[in-house]
């Protein structure tokens, strides 16, 4: 008897498992999605100078931003780009180096966040916005921004329910005064 009730509750449990697999990864991946954005919104937030006086934005796109800002709390402030790849939300990195201290060398390239579908949704990752709240479309007037929308776009697998999960945050660039 009880063999039989072990065998039906390990049954069951295996069955909850692989029925729920999916909504667990998605909730996983939403999870790191959120900690990737909330990493980038206070990357975007802490803009500023470059080490060599170079402005602190440096190129902007809906799917891509450049700019420089103090990600290691270390007195030299990083080359720092957020873009889109495949399905894969990325941030590229570059220390100044030598003297006088310059960007050059190779960025060291991270996974912010996994399973993006913002090309695959059609859904626009950055919008920009100058101090009086008109959106830039014009991509290569950097010297407008003041405020960045996000919206990143998650799912494991697209063709399973539950959708797919949009997160949105925002960031004004603190330290960039009109």
């Amino acid at each position: 008897m009880f063999t039989f009730a072990m065998i039906a509750l390990v049954s069951a449990l295996l069955s909850f498992y692989r029925s729920n697999t999916y909504t667990i990864e998605q909730a996983q991946a939403t999870a790191s999605a959120q900690r990737g954005v909330a990493r980038m919104v206070e990357t975007l937030r802490e803009a500023t100078l470059a080490s060599d006086g170079a402005y602190p934005v440096v190129s902007i796109g809906t799917d891509e931003i450049t700019l420089y800002s103090d990600i290691d709390d270390d007195p030299l402030i990083e080359r720092v780009r957020f873009f889109i790849q495949g399905t894969e939300l990325r941030q590229a990195t570059l220390e100044p180096s030598g003297s006088p201290l310059a960007y050059t060398g190779s960025d060291v390239e991270s996974v912010v966040s996994h399973d993006v579908r913002n090309g695959v949704a059609g859904i626009v990752t950055f919008r920009y916005f100058d101090a009086g709240g008109n959106e830039i479309t014009e991509f290569s007037d950097v010297s407008g921004v003041r405020f960045i929308t996000i919206d990143l776009v998650v799912n494991v697998n697209p063709d399973r329910l539950p959708n797919e999960l949009t997160l949105r945050s925002s960031a004004t660039l603190r330290n960039l005064k009109d």
